[in-house]
């Protein structure tokens, strides 16, 4: 039996149109996204590392490019970057654009040399068209960044149990998870790094992960050459934080609990760190109940789409 496109259309649940949908720069955005032509060998999209069932972030400590390369370090969910200034753990580019172009080039990603990416689209009769009936022009550098970082403006999240309690709405934080926002914001000191409403202003801190020797990667310094960024890396958001492990620069840390446990001394993880920042110099004194309230706090910034039912 042949089944027709319409058909299997309904058997599915699918409707059809005869009319297409129409092509804007957020949709290419998207199909860039997902679509390996932009990597060397045609394997790695951007979303074989920033993976949108886990908040578009990856569960592995480094993420494997082409050729099964391993990253060098953690990558970073890719959702509520629209507010941002500075992007890598890093901040080696200014711009949603300028990063779109990091993984795509870098030899451990994607290796593909932008020229090369830049024929590749030329000679796709889709992605010429596609390209042309958005920009009026074919494909070229700025606008295949400006079609990524589109779509990636639209990854935001906003209904989660605090946005709920902060504007007064039903379903917002339990008991637990306001006492946990309490220490968050106070004894835990987390506030003091991770405040604006995606938890984050861009900032670079030194944590206390650098000793020059198991953990060796200077971070921020390697950008400005400045000896006080040795180690400091971007404070990132927690929005969605529960569903992104693992945590850390270097993937270290593959829970919440880990984390909350490190923060609360971090002499006893890392005693000869480097450059540790002021604010980590003395230990929380979180008791258990602290930890599991505050852990219960962070669950609470994972938006509902996460959620399972």
């Amino acid at each position: 039996m042949i089944i027709s496109a319409c058909m299997l259309g309904v058997i599915l649940g699918f409707t059809f149109s005869k009319t297409p949908p129409k092509v804007t720069k957020v949709s290419l955005g998207k199909m860039l996204f997902f679509d390996p032509i932009l990597s060397e060998d045609s394997t790695i999209s951007c979303s074989s590392c920033h993976k949108p069932e886990f908040a578009f972030a990856d569960t592995s400590a480094f993420s494997k490019g082409v050729h099964g390369r391993l990253g060098t370090r953690n990558a970073p969910s890719a959702m509520n970057m629209s507010s941002r200034e500075a992007f890598f753990w890093d901040g080696r580019a200014a711009t949603l654009e300028q990063q779109a172009l990091g993984p795509i080039e870098n030899p451990v990603e994607m290796n593909l040399p932008i020229e090369t990416a830049l024929k590749r689209l030329n000679r796709n009769k889709r992605y010429r068209s596609l390209f042309f009936t958005v920009f009026k022009t074919y494909p070229n550098k700025q606008n295949l960044t400006a079609a990524i970082a589109a779509f990636e403006r639209t990854l935001e999240t906003s209904a989660t149990p605090n946005d709920r309690w902060l504007n007064d709405e039903p379903g917002g934080l339990t008991d637990q998870q306001v006492r946990g926002r309490d220490i968050f914001r106070v004894k835990g000191k987390c506030f003091e790094c991770h405040f604006t409403p995606d938890f984050t202003a861009d900032e670079f801190r030194n944590i206390g992960l650098f000793n020059g020797k198991n953990h060796n990667d200077s971070g921020r310094y390697l950008i400005t050459h400045n000896p006080a960024d040795i180690g400091k890396m971007k404070v990132p958001g927690l929005r969605n934080v529960a569903i992104t492990a693992p945590y850390m620069h270097d993937g270290s840390f593959k829970t919440l609990r880990q984390v909350i446990d490190y923060y609360d001394n971090p002499h006893a993880t890392m005693p000869d760190g480097i450059n540790r920042d002021s604010i980590l110099s003395q230990p929380l004194h979180l008791t258990e109940q602290d930890k599991q309230d505050l852990e219960a706090f962070l669950n609470s910034l994972t938006d509902d789409r996460f959620v399972k039912k």
